[in-house]
């Protein structure tokens, strides 16, 4: 063979080499990339599931909850359900997933749109159903009332002339220290108070039958709340809130009443500022004063 021959040869075995490894490169390549590939979109669908699943679960605590629209969130539930059954058999392509994306997207805005119109609804109907059962109570107390009053003081029923009412004067209303010995002691330091007192002379009415009367003392706390009792007792079309009911046995002649109101809670202070105090006989306002506490 000649050396020029020769020199060709070996030329053409390393073009050959070059080329081999060059494809064998490329192979390498596209095998590294098809697998990265897809372990990106696994990775994703799982990521989807799991987003799936955990509208999944929402769903289920708003449907164990009963609400209204229960049926309208079984229904999503059905759907998010054969949306995973789905994604869990589909080919893993680009294209796939980018759909499964898309139909998870709008269901999730169905989703949201739903469960804010259930939440919604909950609260109108919890509104509804506290606003019954105070109903209930009221109407029950107030016929407690009304039962135990006519047995007590049938004279309050029926008042048959406007003038033959009674009235008080000498209206004072504060707070007092309650001693183990039974000692009254007045303060204004709202801390240190026990009780609320409130005194009050009936005064002569000749055209008023002697008998057991009574006037219910309404007090109100800085923030409007009525203390004490708290019930309701309705007169014609006027409901009163009270803290106590006053009963004593009119002589015909003045007669000087106190009242003590206790704290709702004997570890918690009355608070700080002004009070409101009326006394009520039926639904007519007698009279009317205030007092502070610091």
């Amino acid at each position: 063979m000649s050396e020029n021959a020769s020199r060709g040869l070996k030329v053409a075995l390393g073009i050959a080499v070059a080329l081999i490894i060059a494809v064998g490169a490329y192979a390498f390549t596209l095998h590294k990339d098809s697998k990265e590939m897809e372990m990106s979109l696994t990775e994703q669908r799982e990521q989807l599931i799991n987003d799936l699943n955990g509208s999944k679960q929402d769903l289920e605590v708003a449907i164990n909850e009963k609400g209204a629209l229960t049926g309208e969130l079984q229904a999503e539930k059905v759907k998010v359900e054969g949306l995973i059954a789905e994604l869990e058999k589909a080919e893993l392509t680009v294209k796939n997933l980018n759909g499964y994306v898309n139909k998870y997207n709008s269901l999730k805005r169905q989703m949201n749109e739903l469960m804010k119109e259930n939440d919604k609804l909950k609260v109108e109907n919890k509104y509804l159903a506290t606003s019954l059962d105070s109903t209930n109570m009221e109407l029950k107390n107030n016929k407690m009332f009304s039962d135990s009053l006519s047995m007590q003081n049938t004279a309050l029923a029926n008042v048959v002339e406007s003038a033959a009412v009674l009235n008080t004067a000498k209206l004072k209303a504060e707070g007092v220290i309650v001693r183990s010995s039974g000692k009254i002691i007045e303060t204004d330091n709202a801390s240190r108070v026990d009780k609320l007192k409130v005194c009050f002379t009936v005064t002569k009415n000749s055209l008023v039958a002697p008998g057991d009367k009574a006037f219910f003392v309404q007090i109100l706390d800085p923030k409007n709340n009525v203390l004490g009792a708290n019930e309701a007792v309705i007169f014609e079309d006027q409901t009163v809130y009270y803290s106590t009911i006053s009963t004593f046995n009119y002589e015909a002649k003045d007669l000087d009443v106190c009242e003590y109101i206790a704290k709702s809670n004997s570890k918690q202070d009355f608070a700080e500022g002004t009070y409101k105090v009326n006394v009520f006989d039926r639904n007519r306002i007698v009279s009317s004063t205030s007092f502070t506490l610091d």
